[in-house]
C-alpha cells in the first residue's frame, strides 16, 4: 500500500512539472514540447485528482499535492476552453449567400516519405477545393499528385528533399507571388496574392521547423517566423489567410501572441481543436495545423479529413468574404508588440547564424 501512496505522488509531482515547466519563456524544446499535450495533461491531472481521493490516511504532502493539482487542472481548463464549445466563436458561421462564391481551401502536411499518392489525390476529387496546399513535397510527390490538381492550373511548386517541400495550387489567378526563407535558407514559406471575384485576398503559407532535437533544438525561429507572418499580415491591405503546419498548438504562447499581432482570428475557437497530429494515434493527437483569417471573411465549414497516409491528418475550411469586421479580433499592448519584435530579432539571428 506505502508503495502505491509513492507511486501516487510521484506521478502527481511530474503532472506538476508537465503543466508548470511551459510557464516558462524558454525557448528549448524540453520546456516548449510540452506545449502541446495540454488536454492530454487535463485528462491525466483529473485522474489522479480521482485517484488521490480514494488515498487512505492522506499525509499533508498528499493535501498539498492535491491542491496543487485542482489549481493545475483549473489552469488547463482555462487554456482548452477556447477551443472548446462552451466559448464563443471567433469567426462567424453563416449560410452562403445564392450569389456568393464560397472558397474552399485544403491544407495537408502529406510526410514525405508517404508515397500514398492516389489516397491524397481521391480526397482532393472527392472535396475538390480551390486552393490546395500539400507540406513536405518533395519532386516525386508534386510529380505523384500531379494528376490530381491538373484542374488547379495556378500553381506554386517548390520541391525539396529535406522535408520541407511546399506546393501551392489554386483554381484562381495568382495575381503576384513569392517564395521567401524568411528566417532559415532551407525552409521556404509562400505568400501570394488571388484573385477572388473582383478582390484580391492574400494568403500565406507556412511550415517552420519544429522543436525537436532531430530539427531544432529551441523554437526561437519557429516563434520568429509565425510572428514575422502575424505582423505582415496586420499591415496588409487585403484579406488575409494565414495557413499550414506551424508545428505548434493552438493553445501556446506564441500562437495567442500571434493572434494578437496580427488581429486574425481562429476558426477554431469556440469550435473544437480539430486536432491532426498524429494521425494514428487518437489519444495523443493535437492541432498543429491552421487556418487564421481576416475579420472579412465568414466560416461556411471546418473539418479535419480522413487519413491519406500521412502522420498528419488534413484540415479543410470553407469561407464566403464579405465586409471587415475587427470587433472579435485580439488586440496587442505594448509589451506584446516589444516581445514580437524581440522574438523576431532573435530568431533572425539563430537563422543567420545556422546559415
Amino acid at each position: 500500500m506505502e508503495a502505491l501512496v509513492w507511486s501516487q505522488r510521484l506521478v502527481a509531482v511530474l503532472l506538476l512539472v508537465a503543466v508548470g515547466l511551459p510557464l516558462l519563456r524558454s525557448d528549448h524544446w524540453t520546456v516548449r514540447i510540452l506545449d502541446y499535450p495540454r488536454s492530454q495533461k487535463l485528462v491525466l491531472v483529473a485522474g489522479c485528482l480521482l485517484a488521490g481521493l480514494f488515498s487512505p490516511a492522506p499525509s499533508t504532502v498528499d493535501h498539498v499535492l492535491q491542491g496543487l493539482l485542482v489549481l493545475a487542472l483549473i489552469y488547463l481548463c482555462w487554456l482548452v476552453r477556447p477551443y472548446t464549445p462552451l466559448a464563443r466563436p471567433m469567426l462567424q458561421r453563416v449560410r452562403p449567400h445564392e450569389d456568393e462564391r464560397t472558397l474552399h481551401l485544403l491544407v495537408c502536411n502529406v510526410l514525405q516519405h508517404n508515397r500514398a499518392y492516389a489516397r491524397m489525390a481521391a480526397l482532393i476529387a472527392e472535396r475538390d477545393p480551390d486552393v490546395v496546399f500539400l507540406l513536405e513535397t518533395d519532386a516525386e510527390w508534386q510529380q505523384g499528385i500531379a494528376p490530381a490538381v491538373a484542374h488547379l492550373e495556378h500553381r506554386i511548386a517548390v520541391p525539396l528533399a529535406n522535408t520541407y517541400g511546399l506546393l501551392f495550387c489554386s483554381r484562381f489567378p495568382i495575381e503576384r507571388h513569392q517564395v521567401r526563407y524568411l528566417i532559415d535558407e532551407e525552409v521556404p514559406s509562400i505568400v501570394a496574392d488571388l484573385r477572388y471575384g473582383d478582390r484580391t485576398i492574400r494568403l500565406h503559407g507556412l511550415h517552420p521547423t519544429p522543436p525537436v532535437p532531430q530539427e531544432n533544438p529551441e523554437s526561437t525561429e519557429r516563434d520568429a517566423e509565425v510572428l514575422l507572418v502575424g505582423r505582415e499580415a496586420k499591415e496588409c491591405p487585403y484579406p488575409v489567410i494565414v495557413m499550414g503546419d506551424l508545428n505548434d498548438v493552438a493553445w501556446s504562447h506564441t500562437t495567442r501572441l500571434f493572434l494578437r499581432i496580427s488581429g486574425l482570428l481562429d476558426p477554431r475557437r469556440g469550435r473544437g481543436m480539430f486536432s491532426t497530429f498524429h494521425a494514428r494515434f487518437p489519444l495523443f493527437r493535437w492541432p498543429l495545423d491552421h487556418f487564421f483569417v481576416s475579420g472579412h471573411f465568414r466560416l461556411v465549414d471546418m473539418r479535419v479529413e480522413r487519413q491519406v497516409g500521412s502522420d498528419h491528418l488534413p484540415i479543410a475550411l470553407s469561407l464566403v468574404l464579405r465586409s471587415e469586421d475587427e470587433r472579435k479580433a485580439m488586440k496587442p499592448d505594448a509589451s506584446d508588440l516589444q516581445e514580437a519584435t524581440e522574438k523576431i530579432a532573435e530568431g533572425q539571428e539563430s537563422g543567420d547564424a545556422v546559415n
